[in-house]
């Protein structure tokens, strides 16, 4: 991959993980239910992970700590999967509802080779 389109990639998924970040803040309940009840306060974990998912984007952006903001992508994309999980125990037993869940489990899977292909500088 070269310079400019490691660029692109770094930027890219800096966006998605900042505009994600800013909507975990600004609209918490739309992210609570993702949470699974084991892990306790909902809100705290939906704060926490969008300041993370902006912490992390801020990392991405800069290219003095691009490569360290991929390998914090790659661990916070990992660190979502059980909310992943998680949703086929709360959706509804519908088709679209249980198509949705089953399609963003393994988008996880690309977005962590992206993060990892920064992390690389590759």
């Amino acid at each position: 991959m070269t310079g400019v389109a490691l660029t692109r990639t770094g930027t890219a998924l800096a966006l998605a993980l900042g505009g994600s970040g800013v909507l975990h803040l600004v609209r918490p309940r739309t992210y609570e239910w993702l949470v699974p009840p084991e892990l306790g306060d909902a809100r705290a974990w939906v704060h926490a992970s969008g300041v993370a998912e902006i912490g992390t984007a801020a990392l991405m952006a800069v290219p003095a700590t691009r490569r360290a903001g991929g390998w914090a992508a790659a661990a916070l994309l990992v660190g979502f999967v059980p909310a992943h999980l998680h949703t086929f125990r709360v959706v509804p037993r519908r088709a679209l509802p249980m198509t949705v869940a089953a399609v963003r489990l393994p988008l996880q899977v690309p977005l962590i080779r992206l993060a990892l292909r920064v992390a690389r500088g590759r």
